[in-house]
């Protein structure tokens, strides 16, 4: 029973997401997304286009990995993919936030998931590649087809919005060329009017 108590109690702290506002705006409306809404649309991205990995991956820990990726957002905020300065302390309160959350667990959870959570942020292994890569283009996509959203909001430079996927683009030739082409066509245009 002391084991459920504590996976509750960690179930019951998920829904500290729905209130963790992220930069990026739905496209359905002018509201800003938040964490459990983007953690549901990227593993449901992962599911479509598992396909387009270049290597061989485990679609199952990737869409793990997608679930559970900003959960220590509840503590340490969601850091602006664009935001210099607070990247500068993003790791060290992240992994504050990390001992904290998954302590809730069972301790064999607690290690599993802890791990996968590691897995994703030290993006080494081909599923983490992917996991990010998919993270990555899920706001790219929204500003593109937002009309240019927070790179509009933030007056965020081509090269910057590139930089971001450019160093993940093996994962997947395919999704990498796709989301260029996107960037491309939207700053082609901005140089225009």
């Amino acid at each position: 029973m002391k084991n459920l108590e504590k996976d509750m109690d960690f179930i019951l702290e998920m829904d500290k997401m729905k209130s963790i506002q992220r930069e990026t705006r739905n496209l359905t409306n002018d509201r800003r997304e938040n964490d459990a809404e983007h953690s549901f649309y990227v593993t449901i991205m992962a599911m479509i286009l598992g396909e387009y990995a270049d290597k061989n991956i485990d679609i199952n820990k990737v869409i793990k990995m997608m679930l559970i990726h900003d959960l220590v957002e509840i503590d340490a905020g969601d850091t602006f993919a664009y935001d210099e300065e607070g990247y500068k302390s993003k790791y060290d309160r992240e992994q504050k936030a990390a001992n904290r959350i998954f302590a809730l667990l069972s301790p064999h959870k607690e290690k599993f998931y802890k791990d996968l959570y590691n897995e994703f942020e030290d993006c080494q292994t081909e599923e983490a590649k992917f996991a990010n890569l998919i993270d990555r283009i899920n706001p790219m996509i929204l500003n593109y087809f937002g009309h240019g959203g927070t790179w509009k909001t933030h007056n965020i430079p081509r090269e910057k919005v590139l930089g971001r996927i450019e160093n993940l683009k093996d994962s997947s030739e395919e999704i990498f060329s796709y989301v260029k082409g996107l960037i491309d066509n939207y700053f082609s245009k901005e140089d225009i009017e």
